[in-house]
Parts: structure tokens; C-alpha cells; sequence
């Protein structure tokens, strides 16, 4: 059978062929497309079995591993996700059989991961986590993704609302954070990390909020760290890109508090979640 492996977002759909040769990956057939999640249920359906056949090249002899963001009872395929606008009219819903009906196979041949999971799961079976035993996996962006890989085992860690400071973590470690902190200390307005690049942007005020990001990473992965003896962290979402510009003061925290270790950009990107998704057909 080919394995499909698929990514699901809030407004975004990626899918590939996915070929798993000891510990390295090669991808067919890619596709992505965006997609109004805030439609009716059959739309987005619809949307998303297209692209995932376009992947499988038509092919009912598929095994098609999914990763999606929570809530979401992985097991039975059923969205618990609510209150966020984005896939409202799927809460409560098998997403598992409205695609086993659109796509015209059977229950057997889905599987669903949390997407957290399934970025750590790609990127330690062929990607920057390779080389670690013990480690954890974020995913920095809008939100804050999180996973735990100890040994063989990867789990969604939920760090998102670990408490932190005066509120919990996802408030210091997405976008939302940087569009904040820009305004709150220097009155300036930006929609997110790439505008601190911009050639035009005051290099000292970036630096200064860079800093202080880096900071507060490492402030807040220290205890995970010690407590779950881990050797590196591997980091992904679209703040990650920014990371040459924050990871040396995260690392210089770290070493001042006696933990210092290996903090890795992830290499596979997007492609990370197909390879962890397919995982659990292997």
C-alpha cells in the first residue's frame, strides 16, 4: 500500500506520497491547497479528500496518516475543536467517516495524529532529532505546539497552557507575543517576526525584543528539561525561522542555569508532520 501522509490546519492542507527507507524519506506526488475551515463541513471535507487524492494519484490501495491539531480524539477520528471559529461545523463529527465516505476506503486505512506529535515523530525519524534519545519538539507560531520524545516514545506534551509568569506559556511564545511586546515597549506596530527583518526596521529595537524572546524560551524550557533529562529541543513553526536571531540568548540562559544543550531548527519544515503521521502504519 502507499502511504498518503497529510497535514490539517486551521486554514491549510498538505499531502504526499510519503517513501520510509531507514530512517530517511522520500516524497511523491506533493499538494497543498488553503481552505475555509470556517465553512460547512461538507465543503471542507470535499476540500480536503481532493488533495489527498491528488497525492495518492486516485489509488484506493492507500494508507493515509493524518496529523491534526487539537482537541481531537485521535483514536476514533472525532473533532472536539471549538470556540476558534475555524472547523466549527466538524465539532463532535467523525472526521474519520466523512473521509472513509469521501475518499471511498476504509476505516482501516486512516489514522490520526496530533499534529505536535507528528512534527517530532518526522523530525527524529529522519530529520534534526535524529540524533536524540530524549527530547522535546516545539512548534512556534500563532499558537505554541509541544511534544515529548522519550526513548521510542513521542507524546503530545500540551505545554500550551502550562501556567507561566502571570499567565500561561502560549502567551509568551507565538506571534501574538511579538505584536505585544513591539507596541507595549517602543510603540511600534508589526504583524508578526518577519516585519523585525525588514531592512528598514530599527536593528537595535529588534535586537532588543529578539533578546528578550530568547530569554524567555529558555526560561521556560529549563525545568522541562531537567525534569525529562533531555539532550536537545527541536524547534519548528514559522518563528522558528527567526531563530539565528534569538537561539543564542536561549542557549546562553541555559548555560548560565548548568543545562546547556542542543537546540535545533527543524530541516524537514511542513514535511516533518506527513513523515510523523504515516509513522503509525509502520
Amino acid at each position: 500500500m502507499k502511504l498518503i501522509g497529510v497535514d490539517i490546519g486551521g486554514s491549510h492542507i498538505s499531502a504526499a506520497q510519503v517513501e520510509l527507507k531507514e530512517g530517511n524519506a522520500v516524497f511523491h506526488h506533493f499538494h497543498e491547497a488553503d481552505v475555509n475551515t470556517f465553512g460547512e463541513q461538507n465543503a471542507i471535507v470535499s476540500a480536503w479528500s481532493k488533495v489527498i487524492l491528488q497525492a495518492a494519484g486516485d489509488s484506493k490501495d492507500i494508507q493515509v496518516g493524518i496529523a491534526m491539531p487539537g482537541p481531537f480524539n485521535y483514536e476514533k477520528g472525532v473533532s472536539l475543536i471549538k470556540d476558534q471559529g475555524k472547523m466549527a461545523s466538524l465539532y463532535q463529527l467523525s472526521i474519520k467517516d466523512l473521509l472513509v465516505s469521501s475518499l471511498g476506503i476504509s476505516s482501516a486505512q486512516i489514522e490520526f495524529t496530533n499534529d505536535a506529535e507528528a512534527f517530532l515523530k518526522g523530525e527524529s525519524y529522519a530529520g534534526a532529532g535524529k540524533d536524540f534519545q530524549n527530547s522535546i519538539g516545539l512548534t512556534l507560531g500563532t499558537g505554541l505546539g509541544s511534544a515529548i520524545k522519550v526513548q521510542e516514545v513521542v507524546k503530545d506534551a500540551k505545554l500550551w497552557t502550562a501556567p507561566f509568569r502571570d499567565g500561561i506559556a502560549e502567551d509568551y511564545l507565538g506571534t501574538s507575543w511579538f505584536v505585544k511586546y513591539a507596541f507595549g515597549q517602543f510603540g511600534i506596530k508589526i504583524s508578526g517576526v518577519k516585519d523585525l527583518l525588514n531592512k528598514g526596521f530599527d536593528s537595535g529595537v529588534s535586537k532588543q525584543i529578539f533578546a528578550t524572546f530568547g530569554k524567555t524560551l529558555g526560561e521556560f524550557l529549563f525545568p522541562y528539561l531537567i525534569r525529562l533529562h533531555s539532550e536537545g529541543v527541536v524547534l519548528g513553526g514559522k518563528v522558528s525561522l527567526a531563530s539565528d536571531h534569538y537561539l543564542p540568548t536561549t542557549q546562553a540562559y541555559l548555560e548560565r542555569m548548568g543545562y546547556p544543550v542542543i537546540i535545533k531548527r527543524s530541516v524537514l519544515g511542513e514535511k516533518s508532520a506527513l513523515i510523523g503521521a504515516c509513522l503509525s502504519f509502520v
